[in-house]
């Protein structure tokens, strides 16, 4: 089965290209979401771990219980007593959508958005952290 390229990981962070994702690669995005959270970079958490993962990596950004809620289709979801199911139409998408229907300039869009608010909080993160080094 041949996957789609655009449903892998983040191509860039903090606007660099970023190629194989590497262990210390994850270690480091790790440590800053550990910062965000508010304890020392050198404590970082299973949870941080795996959404440094999953930020870099492209897994899924949910887990296995919410995506199988969510992979019910809306009217099995809300109906208590189903009816019809009717009949799925072919899904006609071009090649180069991912899943959610973005193209690569969306992608990298998106993804540029998303790390703009990681350093962001990453920056306010490390100014608290010095503040709260230099206060009395």
């Amino acid at each position: 089965m041949e996957t789609n390229p655009l449903n892998q990981g983040a191509m860039t962070v903090s606007g660099a290209g970023i190629g194989v994702v590497s262990r210390k690669m994850i270690r480091e995005r790790a440590a800053e979401i550990g910062l965000i959270n508010g304890h020392p970079a050198s404590e970082v958490t299973k949870p941080e771990w795996d959404q440094a993962k999953r930020e870099l990596t492209g897994g899924p950004s949910v887990g296995p219980k919410t995506a199988l809620l969510q992979s019910a289709p809306e009217s099995d979801r809300w109906n208590p007593v189903p009816g019809s199911t009717g009949h799925s139409a072919p899904e006609s998408g071009s090649e180069e959508e991912d899943a959610e229907g973005l193209g690569v300039a969306a992608r990298l869009v998106a993804e540029g958005v998303n790390e703009a608010a990681h350093d962001q909080m990453l920056q306010a993160a490390r100014a608290a952290q010095k503040t709260d080094e230099s206060s009395p």
